[in-house]
Formats: C-alpha cells, structure tokens, sequence
C-alpha cells in the first residue's frame, strides 16, 4: 500500500474524528447504557409513600364518636337526641350563627340516616371542646366566630360572649354503666351536658308546625332531670382522639422493609422470620425477636 509521502522528523497528523465517529465508537467500545431499574424503583417507592401519606391525611379528618371523656378535644360536634321524638325528628345537630343563636340544624351528612355517622356540613356545626384545667369532667365550647357556648338562669342557650365564666362552664357526664361507678364513659358516645346551675340541656318538642316531618326541635338548658331527651352524641375528629393516636404510632412503628431488616439481622431472611418480626415490632417486643434470630442464624452456621 503507497502510503503519503513524509519527512524525516516530521510528527504525524492525527486523524481527525466526526461526531458521528464518536458516537458509533461510544456504542460500540463503551459500556451499555444502565439499567432504569433504579431510578424506577425509587419513584415507585415515593408514589406509594405519597398514597400512605394521603390515605393517613384522610382517615385523620374521619369524624368517630367520642367514647370517654378523655377523647374530648378539638373540633366536635352535638348530635342532638331528636330521632326518638313521637313523631320521629330527622337527627339534627346543636348550631350557632353569627349574632350567637343557638338554635338545631338538620344534619344532611349521614350514613343510612343513622346518627352515630354524622359528620358536619356547616361550619356553624362545629364546636372547639376545651378542657378546663383541674377539673375532671369541665369543659369550654368555642363556635366558629369565636364566641362560647353559655347557659343562663333562665335556660336560655346562647353564644354571645368572648370571655369565659361561669355560664360558659359545662359539666359532660358520660351515659352507660361505668359512668356511674366514677368511669370515664359507657363508650356509646352519649353524654349529658350539664350546666353550671345543675340543669341540662336538652332538646324538646318546640313549637307546633304544619309539617312535623320537617320540624325542628326546640334547644333549652332548663332541664332538672336527665333523660332522653338531655342525651347528646359528641362526634369528633379521629386525630384527637387518644387511642387512634395509639394506633398510628403503631402502624408507624411496625412499618420497617425486609431490607431493614436484613441489615440489622446481617443475613439473608425467610418469609417466616419477616413476619414474626415484623409482628413483634407491632406488638413491642421486637428487640428480644430479633436477638432470637440472629442467635438461630448462628446456630445455623456453625451447624
């Protein structure tokens, strides 16, 4: 082969190289492309938090019934005991508007019609509950235009006031068995709301109506004994209560992937061992489960 003609000590030209040279060498001479697994593994993984984390929001703004008197706090809603009247009144709750009337609005967020499923359509619905300090059953309503609940000498019901005293002061006592013993509540959600007179608040047959389908029942706080008509359902939401908070902190705890697992251990896991610690993490014995497998991988090693 001729090659081209060059002189003695001349230093040789170096070939110039295309782009695309450069690209077809590049996959041909280097290493493949890496796999997306990774990448695609990791955004999975945030999209499943993110579900976790929305589904956690949702069941925390879930309305339950107040069981004992320790649930009470935060938001809060009075059902009032008005599906019992003779005729049957639809379930309505205790409301205040702006200028501070209390009066009972018909619940239309219900579940079959049943009660223990309400939750509140209306701000004017929704009460704050307050615990007064040192007391043991003592608590403050706030409405939403931030005024209290309070019950004068002639059981007018009102929400007039911005301070707290003495008629803005109620007493809830629980309905059910273990109430009378000193307990916190029967856990059917039912209380009494008793005034700082002794009296209750109670919901009557009110004035008469055309149609008593449709009519309202009448508020008062001038009841001397209790009875049907004084028993209230509290409802409230799900993140203030004590033992839903008991129970997040426990699905929280007991979430822990097998890799975890594997790296505290230092060895390879079976489905079995997986579950039995992730069961003991639950149930809060997990350190004692977890010593009984790293003891059994050693055994098996030396076996």
């Amino acid at each position: 082969m001729v090659k081209p003609l060059a002189f003695k000590g001349e230093k040789p030209k170096k070939r110039k190289r295309t782009t695309k040279d450069e690209a077809g060498d590049s996959k041909e001479d280097g290493p493949p492309n890496p796999p997306k697994t990774v990448a695609t593994t990791a955004a999975t993984t945030h999209a499943l938090q993110q579900q976790q984390q929305a589904e956690d929001a949702a069941e925390d703004e879930n309305w339950v019934s107040a069981e004992h008197l320790s649930d009470i706090a935060g938001p809060i809603m009075f059902v009032l005991p008005t599906s019992t009247r003779s005729p049957p009144h639809p379930p309505t709750s205790l409301s205040v508007d702006q200028l501070g009337k209390v009066f009972a609005q018909k619940i239309e967020n219900l579940v079959e019609g049943l009660p223990d499923s309400a939750e509140p359509h209306d701000v004017r619905q929704v009460w704050i509950a307050t615990r007064v300090v040192g007391s043991e059953g003592d608590f403050t309503f706030k409405g939403h235009h931030g005024r209290f609940l309070a019950c004068d000498r002639f059981g007018l019901v009102t929400a007039t006031r911005e301070a707290m005293g003495p008629e803005e002061r109620f007493c809830l006592r629980p309905v059910g068995a273990e109430s009378a013993a000193g307990g916190e509540g029967g856990g059917n959600g039912l209380f009494e709301v008793q005034s700082g007179r002794g009296t209750y608040i109670s919901a009557g047959q009110g004035r008469e109506e055309e149609d008593a389908d449709t009519a309202l029942p009448e508020v008062r706080g001038d009841a001397e004994e209790a009875g049907e008509n004084t028993r209230i359902r509290i409802r409230m939401q799900a993140r203030f209560k004590p033992k839903h908070k008991v129970e997040k902190a426990e699905k929280v705890r007991a979430k822990i992937s097998r890799k975890e697992l594997e790296e505290e251990v230092g060895r390879r896991l079976d489905d079995e061992e997986v579950r039995k610690l992730k069961r003991a993490r639950r149930e809060g014995n997990y350190h004692e489960a977890m010593l009984d497998v790293k003891v059994k991988g050693k055994h098996d090693k030396f076996a």
